[in-house]
C-alpha cells in the first residue's frame, strides 16, 4: 500500500518513516509541501538514503494517490492538510495535539467521517503489549473497581507550554482505559518558574473527574531528567496496576553521564501495524478522532481552571 509521511518537523518523523520504509507492504513517499527550509533539506535526506521519492508540491502528494498518511507537520498546519487528505479519502496518523481549538479538532474529525476515513491519533503509549494486558487486566476487574488514576509524564523544556504539550499523552492512555468515559470536571494549576514567561507553563497539575466517578491526578511538568514514557497507576478497592510506556531496563553513569536502555517493547511499529490495519477494518485499537475531541475539551478546561482559579465543569 502507498504510504506518505508528511514533513518532518516532529521528532517521531524519521523513526515512522525508517519503520515504514522496512515493510514489505509499504511503498514510502516522503513529502513536506510547504514546510520549512530546515525540515525539507533533514526530508529530502533521509529520502535519498532510504531510495523513495521525495516531494515538496501538494499536487504530486495527491496524485502519487496515497492510501494513509502520517501527518507530523507543526501543529498550526494540520487542520488545513487533514482536510485536504479526507478529501482524498487517505486514512490519517496524525500527532498531537490535531490543533489547538476544540472547534477546529470537530472540523478534522468531521472532514475525515464526511471522507470515510479513521483518523488515529498518534499515541505509542496506548499500544504494545504492556498496554494491552493492562486495559484487559482492569476491564477483567483485576483491581477491583476503579476509583483513582495517578498519572505522571515529565519531559524536557520545549518551545510550548508543558499543559498543551505532555497532558495529552496521559489523557490518552486513560481514555483509551476507560473506554472513551468523558470528563464531567477539571481543575488545574500551574506555573511558570522554569519557563520564565507568563505565557508558557513549565509546571502544571491537574484534576479531571469522569463520568463514572473516577478521579484521575496528572503531573505533566517539564524536569531536567525527565521520564522515557508516560507512568500511569490505576488504583481499585482491592489492587493498584502500575503501567510504564518505556520502563528503565538498565541505568548507569558512566563518563558519557546518565545512559539508559528502555524497555516496553517497539510500541511504535505496533502503533503503525494497527493504523495500516484500519485501511481494511475501518477500526482500530488506540484512540481515534473522537478521543482527541475529549482530550482538547480537558485540556482547553485546564487552561481556563488555571486562569479562573476554580473548578470547571464539563457538560
Amino acid at each position: 500500500m502507498r504510504v506518505a509521511v508528511l514533513s518532518f518537523a516532529h521528532e517521531r518523523a524519521e523513526t515512522y518513516a525508517r519503520l515504514l520504509h522496512a515493510r514489505p507492504d509499504v511503498e514510502l513517499l516522503i513529502a513536506d509541501p510547504e514546510g520549512s527550509p530546515e525540515n525539507q533539506e533533514k526530508a529530502r535526506a533521509v529520502a535519498a538514503e532510504l531510495g523513495v521519492s521525495y516531494v515538496d508540491e501538494w499536487d504530486d502528494v495527491l496524485e502519487w494517490l496515497p492510501i494513509a498518511v502520517v501527518v507530523t507537520t507543526e501543529v498550526e498546519r494540520r487542520p488545513e492538510i487533514v482536510e485536504r487528505l479526507a478529501e482524498a479519502e487517505a486514512f490519517v496518523l496524525c500527532e498531537q495535539p490535531l490543533a489547538l481549538k476544540e472547534a477546529a479538532v470537530k472540523e478534522m474529525v468531521d472532514n475525515c467521517d464526511m471522507g470515510g476515513v479513521r483518523l488515529t491519533l498518534a499515541s505509542p503509549a496506548c499500544y504494545g503489549g504492556a498496554f494491552d494486558t493492562v486495559r484487559k487486566g482492569i476491564a477483567d476487574g483485576i483491581v477491583g473497581t476503579l476509583t483513582t488514576i495517578h498519572g505522571s509524564y515529565n519531559t524536557r523544556p520545549t518551545d510550548g507550554g508543558a499543559l498543551a504539550a505532555n497532558a495529552p499523552v496521559l489523557l490518552d492512555v486513560v481514555d483509551t482505559v476507560l473506554g472513551g468515559e468523558p470528563a464531567r470536571q477539571v481543575y488545574a494549576q500551574t506555573n511558570s518558574i522554569l519557563s520564565g514567561r507568563s505565557d508558557v507553563e513549565s509546571a502544571a497539575v491537574v484534576t479531571v473527574t469522569y463520568a463514572n466517578g473516577v478521579v484521575a491526578s496528572f503531573d505533566c511538568s517539564w524536569s531536567q531528567e525527565p521520564t522515557a514514557g508516560p507512568v500511569v497507576s490505576f488504583v481499585g478497592d482491592k489492587a493498584t496496576v502500575e503501567y510504564t510506556a518505556s520502563p528503565r531496563m538498565l541505568g548507569g553513569v558512566d563518563t558519557a553521564g546518565h545512559r539508559r536502555e528502555l524497555g516496553g517493547g517497539d510500541q511504535i511499529s505496533a502503533m503503525l501495524t494497527d493504523f495500516l490495519g484500519t485501511v481494511e477494518t475501518r477500526a482500530g485499537s488506540g484512540p481515534d478522532g473522537q478521543a482527541a475531541l475529549r482530550t482538547q475539551r480537558v485540556i482547553q478546561a485546564a487552561y481556563e481552571s488555571a486562569q479562573t482559579g476554580q473548578p470547571v465543569d464539563l457538560k
